[in-house]
């Protein structure tokens, strides 16, 4: 987008040879004959009107003290009339591309040549498969089912299984839209888009998939110490069983990834293995109790569920030899014998009933288990449809099942979605298929459709075959020990418990095998520094660092000790990975970039977006302070990669969904011009380069920086003399040390330097094109040519001038900064001190709105504003002080005012010499063309001569000539003597040229006047300011007197170190209305 420019000058160039003589200028340049110009003349163009202007004003008002500024009358108006005329204001609106291919040193790309042999099934659908069955099946389902009752159940993994398919859908676009290296989501999304995005989701991935191995390694240590070796625990509190063997198994499985992951897959075939037998079983043992129900059997004191662990009888009494014993349940309730027992008052008022744990398909429980049965926390599990006496609430609650937790809605969802991960496992294998493209789609919907179905089924066959109790009873304590659903299970409930352990010691050493090399490719990716150690691998290719930290974190799961409180957090990071997979194809299809060209056809941007909602309910639904914490830590990863991560263009849609949206807003902003609430300078600062091509007043950038403050657009622009084809290079050099010069000034903005025959016409271009559609410049920053007296030619002057009347005529505002090197830089901070602003004319406000801007900035902040304005002898300068302190108070202006008062006097003896000398030297040049040792020793004596106060013109002048050290020779010495006696008779005729004081041009005179006057004034109030802010006057309408105006501008400004010439676009930039 070309809305950066910059403007340099050249060396080699004719005009800048020491050689040149300055004789040759564009015929525009030279001088035209004097005319008077009219008001359509065509010199120059009429600005733009404001409320505030005026054009009624009295000629003798004015006189000899503003004779500078008379033509700016009929634009801007004096101060004075502005003042005057507060009531009628108003404010009117005026109308990378990176590419993952390697490429040899001479350009033709690497392909790898690989022989994959894995087709859809075993590449695809079994990962897939295997990944999303697991502990949650064996572990949890049954015990979701019995709380939340079938028809919630079918809800919550209907919604989850909808999550899938609409993330598999979009991943299946992404995957087909080219190849999918190592990586899997992480490389989708972070190419789809961009590297803050994809670093952000690749963490979260990395995380989910870390967090997953604590979870199923705290499934399979579940299985070992409840349902295989109860009797292994060493501590009665489970938790920290939990966590010490948990600690155990981490490192036995480490060991395994660290030795090689080719043991893992060797293993993979077996555990697979494991949990489709394990499926079997279950469908065998439904079918199976549809003719021979199952024999085990639960006991009920009254409707409550007793832990059947502490007795083998479901009776209070037993008869042995005849004689009434009591039982071991009878002793849990009761203390004494038969005949003086003291017994639970409970116990004593119901009656036990033994029922079926597993009535069967059509044993009528379905009934039972249509509803939720949510309950709080160490709350009986009870058969609601069985009546019992009340009693007394001093239970023994250690004999019954509890709940072990607090049961609700959204903690199902939460802790049922970690069993429809996986999905990715084919999309990470891409390079290990023989048809990719076609695959991955089909291999990862048929897995999820299937899963989908068994997931279905088993929650209406759970409901349908087991006893609700049984459902709820989580740790199966009803049924002695035994995992709810291996009750179901045929032949042998151990298919069940043995499938399910090594299902999920298979399932968590994929975990490790699988999360380090996620982090080792966003590591070697460098959009993360911090984590560039993960990058690093044996020497077979294994990360080590990165298994290590993933080893760490998985303790912290482990550490946790719950299996519940574990699955809703990799809940959390999976969601976030699967929205941003769904938010990366609803991008890339709505921008519907050239690229995007998938084989998988069968999505649609809707499906996408409906699919990203999804995520993001289930996530708030799961628990939604988890859910903030998610966010906020990838909000956190966004910006630091965009803060401090490495660069990197992968084409991605968020770029070109910023293009999209710059695209939009450049077209609204042209429909209308701002308002003038919302004005602010946009700035094109035209630079000057040095021999070396740097930036010649890198102070410009820092004041650029200091009035925007990173608001609003910035435009450096530099120019260069000659023909692109000549200069290409250098044009490229030179862009490449402005932009290190704008980062070295924290200057926010666009940068371009073109090539143009000439500088003039170069920076004619910028100001007419610079910018794009509503984002232009409205205002041009440029320095004051310092050494313009001095300079080889007049290019140097008239190319400033003739910016000055291009600004004019394109309605910018123009702002040049004088002695540009003494200003602040961004590291100064100015403890004290003044901004003073000298407000002559009214040209749109811009002298108020520029301090306020730049005390905005923390290098202006503790400098004071104050605002001097000139009162004529007509004027009542008490009443324009208060009129002015008013004005400020109306825009919110905090300023000190002041008024000063400037009496009309005759013009002075020194103001007749400033303007003799500057005449003198103005006819001077015009009748002689002079050497360039010749003019500069001309010019310097000149500008000795001006810089003395009130000195009289004598006819004696004796130029002091240059002592120069060399080896003479004859030859030389009298060359030296006849380029001094020639010298002497030029100065010495030139000084004898007295014209009479009543034959200068009365109008430099009064121009003159008016600004060794104002000049007076303002270094008397303003010498000490650290800115000196002036309304600067504009250029005469006949070319011929331009380098008087140099001249004028040089006196109005002089003894001031630091000034800021403006000059305002005439419309109205600042207002007091709200």
């Amino acid at each position: 987008m070309p809305t950066n420019f910059t403007v340099v000058p050249v060396e080699d160039t004719p005009i800048s040879n020491p050689d040149y003589d300055g004789d040759i200028v564009k015929e525009e340049d030279k001088e035209e004959p004097c005319t008077a110009a009219g008001p359509s003349s065509g010199d120059e163009t009429p600005r733009e009107t404001s409320s505030l202007i005026s054009t009624d004003h009295d000629d003798s008002i004015y006189g000899k003290n503003m004779a500078l500024y008379e033509d700016e009358m009929d634009s801007t108006p004096m101060v004075s009339s502005l003042l005057n005329k507060l009531a009628n204001y108003t404010n009117i609106t005026q109308g990378v591309i990176e590419h993952e291919e390697a490429e040899s040193i001479d350009g033709i790309q690497k392909v790898t040549v690989n022989a994959p042999q894995m087709g859809t099934f075993i590449g695809v659908f079994l990962p897939c498969m295997q990944n999303i069955l697991g502990v949650i099946l064996f572990l949890r389902l049954t015990w979701i089912v019995g709380t939340a009752g079938i028809v919630d159940s079918l809800a919550i993994v209907f919604m989850c299984c909808s999550c899938t398919m609409l993330t598999a859908i979009s991943m299946s676009a992404i995957a087909t839209n080219g190849v999918v290296p190592a990586g899997g989501s992480y490389y989708m999304i972070s190419r789809a888009l961009g590297p803050e995005f994809g670093g952000a989701v690749g963490l979260c991935f990395y995380l989910g998939t870390t967090f997953a191995g604590s979870m199923y390694i705290l499934g399979t240590m579940e299985i070992l110490l409840i349902y295989i070796m109860p009797e292994a625990a060493l501590s009665t509190e489970m938790q920290n069983n939990m966590r010490l063997y948990g600690t155990c198994c981490l490192v036995i499985m480490t060991l395994v990834v660290f030795v090689g992951v080719k043991y893992v897959n060797k293993l993979a075939l077996v555990f697979l293995s494991c949990v489709m037998l394990s499926i079997m079983a279950i469908y065998a043992g439904v079918i199976q109790s549809a003719f021979n129900p199952s024999n085990s059997q639960i006991c009920l004191l009254g409707n409550r569920t007793l832990q059947r662990s502490w007795f083998d009888k479901c009776a209070k009494t037993e008869l042995i030899n005849n004689v009434t014993t009591p039982t071991k349940l009878w002793k849990l309730f009761c203390e004494g014998g038969i005949e003086n027992a003291t017994c639970d008052e409970y116990f004593t008022y119901n009656n036990l009933t033994e029922i079926p744990a597993v009535p069967g398909l059509f044993g009528g429980v379905i009934s039972e288990n249509m509803w939720g049965h949510y309950g709080q926390y160490r709350t009986i599990i009870e058969k609601k449809e069985m009546s019992s006496e009340a009693a007394s609430d001093n239970a023994k609650y250690t004999n019954y099942v509890l709940s072990d937790i607090t049961t609700f809605f959204t903690l199902l969802v939460g802790i049922y979605f970690p069993s429809v991960t996986g999905i990715m496992a084919g999309s990470n294998r891409s390079g290990d298929l023989r048809d990719p493209q076609r695959s991955i789609p089909t291999g990862t919907i048929m897995a999820i459709a299937t899963t989908s179905f068994i997931y279905l089924s088993c929650v209406v066959l759970f409901g349908a075959c087991i006893e609700g109790v049984v459902l709820r009873d989580k740790y199966g304590e009803s049924v002695n020990g035994t995992l709810a659903v291996a009750t179901l299970a045929w032949p042998s409930s151990w298919m069940i418990v043995i499938g399910s352990f090594f299902s999920c010691c298979g399932a968590g050493l994929q975990s490790l095998t699988g999360a380090p090399r996620t982090l080792q490719a966003i590591a070697r990716d460098g959009i993360m520094p911090f984590l560039q150690v993960f990058g690093h691998s044996k020497s077979n290719g294994e990360p080590t660092w990165a298994l290590l930290l993933t080893a760490a974190i998985c303790e912290i799961g482990i550490l946790i000790g719950s299996l519940d409180h574990v699955a809703p957090i990799l809940s959390m990071f999976f969601l976030m990975c699967y929205l941003f997979v769904n938010l990366a194809c609803a991008v890339q299809t709505l921008l519907r970039t050239p690229n995007w060209r998938p084989r998988f056809k069968f999505y649609h941007w809707s499906l996408s977006f409906l699919g990203m909602s999804l995520s993001l309910s289930l996530m708030f639904v799961s628990s939604w302070y988890y859910a903030l914490v998610v966010m906020l830590f990838s909000g956190c990863i966004y910006k630091y990669i965009e803060y401090r991560g490495a660069e990197k263009e992968w084409g991605d849609g968020i770029r070109g969904l910023s293009l999209n949206a710059a695209q939009y807003a450049l077209i609204k902003l042209e429909e209308a011009p701002p308002h003038t609430k919302n004005w602010r300078p946009q700035l094109l600062v035209l630079l000057k380069l040095d021999s070396d091509l740097g930036v010649k007043h890198p102070r410009m950038l820092s004041f650029a920086s200091q009035l925007k403050a990173g608001k609003g657009l910035t435009i450096v622009c530099s120019v260069l003399d000659g023909t692109y084809m000549a200069r290409e290079a250098d044009a490229k050099l030179s862009e490449k040390n402005i932009k290190a010069a704008m980062a070295r000034e924290k200057t926010k903005g666009f940068c371009h330097v073109v090539v143009s025959s000439n500088q003039r016409d170069g920076f004619s271009h910028l100001i007419q094109s610079a910018g794009l559609g509503g984002m232009k410049h409205n205002s041009v920053l440029i320095a004051w040519p310092a050494n313009w007296r001095q300079a080889e030619s007049s290019l140097s002057w008239k190319n400033f001038i003739e910016t000055v009347r291009e600004t004019t005529s394109a309605h910018q505002a123009l702002l040049v900064a004088k002695n540009i090197d003494t200003f602040p830089t961004n590291q100064d901070r100015l403890a004290e001190g003044t901004i003073d602003v000298w407000w002559i004319v009214h040209d749109g406000g811009l002298l108020m709105l520029l301090p306020f801007l730049l005390r905005q900035h923390k290098v202006w902040r503790r400098c004071k504003m104050r605002i001097f304005t000139v009162a004529q002898m007509d004027d009542n300068s008490i009443q324009m002080k208060k009129d002015l302190q008013m004005f400020l108070y109306h825009l919110r202006l905090d300023a000190k005012v002041e008024v000063v008062e400037m009496n009309a006097r005759d013009i002075s003896a020194f103001t007749y010499e400033k303007t003799l000398v500057m005449e003198q030297r103005s006819q001077m040049l015009k009748q002689m063309q002079l050497s360039k040792t010749e003019r500069e020793r001309e010019a310097q004596l000149i500008h000795d001569r001006n810089t003395k106060s009130h000195v009289t013109l004598t006819d004696k002048v004796t130029p002091t000539s240059d002592r120069v050290h060399m080896t003479w020779t004859k030859e030389k010495l009298i060359s030296e003597r006849n380029r001094q006696r020639e010298a002497q008779i030029t100065l010495r005729d030139i000084f004898n040229m007295k014209p009479e004081w009543e034959n200068l041009d009365q109008t430099n005179v009064r121009r003159m006047h008016t600004a060794v006057k104002l000049n007076e004034v303002v270094v008397n109030k303003s010498q000490g300011a650290q800115l000196v802010l002036l309304n600067m006057p504009g250029p005469p309408k006949n070319k011929g007197g331009d380098e008087n105006y140099m001249e004028f501008l040089e006196v109005l400004t002089e003894g001031l170190d630091r000034v800021l010439l403006v000059r305002g676009s005439g419309r109205e930039v600042i207002t007091i209305y709200s």
